[in-house]
């Protein structure tokens, strides 16, 4: 008898692509709003360093943040958002996985720009904890 061997998948940031369905610029300014307290800085700095890398991406990059920021959004996603202290570890896990993929193509005033963004939303945050 054959040995199966189980393969464990690793996520990729095409396979985030699906959830570009759920993304709009009103409904994404509203989550970061509603969600900025229990997500996180790192969270909403990488959702807003992704949404400002929109501009100057090309398609492919354009969809796989646009699927990002839609998971982002999406309330009832692999861990519901309602769940205290777990709700948004796949959100950012889904958006740490595209930031990473495009990192190499976004601009450095691109970051500038949401680190001043986050900074303005959690005052008295230093702004090393937004490495990623």
């Amino acid at each position: 008898m054959e040995e199966m061997k189980s393969e464990k998948r690793e996520a990729k940031a095409e396979d985030i692509t699906a959830y570009s369905r759920h993304y709009n610029e009103k409904d994404f300014f509203e989550k970061i709003k509603s969600a900025a307290s229990k997500a996180g800085a790192k969270a909403i700095y990488t959702a807003m360093t992704l949404y400002y890398s929109l501009e100057h991406a090309s398609i492919t990059d354009k969809l796989m943040i646009v699927g990002a920021l839609g998971y982002f959004i999406l309330p009832t996603d692999l861990i519901p958002d309602f769940i205290i202290g777990l709700g948004y570890t796949d959100d950012l896990a889904a958006l740490l996985i595209v930031y990473n993929r495009l990192k190499a193509n976004i601009d450095e005033s691109v970051e500038e720009k949401a680190r001043k963004e986050v900074l303005r939303m959690f005052p008295g945050l230093n702004p090393k904890e937004l490495k990623l």
